[in-house]
């Protein structure tokens, strides 16, 4: 590849790059004077609606005492554990279930019982199960974000091509390793697709599990907030919770842009 080349995909990826940011930049800036013209004409009480220079001395001030900190930390934890369990064990059990099909179409009447109930209402019960702190809100975590990453999992593995099993079979791939070489890539895109939707409800899960059960973190810091009237606190936890969540969205778009070309199933 020449050096002429190179430079000319370099200037093409800078000016997509400069693009988006012109585009994001921009997104926020229209957000921000939209926000500001509602303080500004509709003469609401700030101390109820604050405006964004108050939300970002607020922000400041829980920065700075550590506050800000503790709660994302706990938060970021309970997720993090959650989420992990969660993913893993719907990943291995829909890898099983979705190659042996009468496991499936066994338990599946169930499973289509259980999943349009919201996790929040299995909260008195799992409160009065583990009491009050970490482990409900990794509870109501996993079961936000299991059924997603199953099912997607379970219909990956049955719409793979029968083609791949008989070329495996044709070289000898054992019934073990079938299942890492050829059923979990060939699965994948599909998996990841369910991974995507399985973290955005988890973390809006999360968010409500802290407000019902938990002494800490940021769902907790919304309630905290509002007894004492602080809404400028308030909003800037309403916005971090935002940043985060597209943040950890990015990031699993990155790892699985990385995943599918190291396998060769994407450019």
């Amino acid at each position: 590849m020449s050096a002429r080349s190179i430079a000319g995909k370099a200037r093409r990826f800078a000016g997509r790059q400069g693009r988006a940011w012109a585009f994001n930049t921009g997104s926020v800036l229209l957000l921000l004077l939209f926000w500001q013209l509602i303080v500004v004409c509709t003469g609401v009480n700030s101390a109820l609606f604050p405006s964004p220079l108050q939300t970002w001395n607020a922000f400041l001030e829980i920065l700075n005492d550590g506050t800000l900190a503790d709660h994302i930390a706990s938060s970021m934890y309970r997720f993090a554990v959650g989420f992990f369990v969660s993913v893993l064990t719907a990943v291995v059990l829909g890898l099983v279930f979705g190659w042996i099909d009468w496991m499936f179409r066994l338990v599946n009447p169930v499973l289509q019982i259980l999943r349009p109930i919201s996790p929040i209402a299995w909260m008195p019960f799992i409160v009065l199960a583990f009491g009050i702190g970490d482990v409900p809100a990794i509870v109501i975590i996993f079961l936000a974000g299991f059924f997603p990453v199953f099912l997607s999992t379970v219909a990956g593995v049955r719409n793979i091509p029968n083609i791949y099993f008989r070329v495996s079979a044709s070289f000898g791939v054992g019934p073990v390793e079938i299942f890492w070489k050829v059923i979990f890539p060939a699965a994948f895109p599909q998996i990841t697709s369910g991974i995507h939707l399985a973290l955005g409800t988890a973390w809006v899960f999360l968010v409500c599990g802290e407000m019902v059960g938990a002494q800490s973190g940021l769902g907790y810091l919304i309630i905290d907030a509002r007894n004492n009237l602080r809404y400028d606190i308030l909003m800037t936890d309403i916005i971090i919770i935002g940043i985060i969540g597209f943040i950890l969205d990015s990031a699993l778009g990155k790892f699985e842009k990385f995943i599918l070309k190291k396998w060769g199933i994407s450019d």
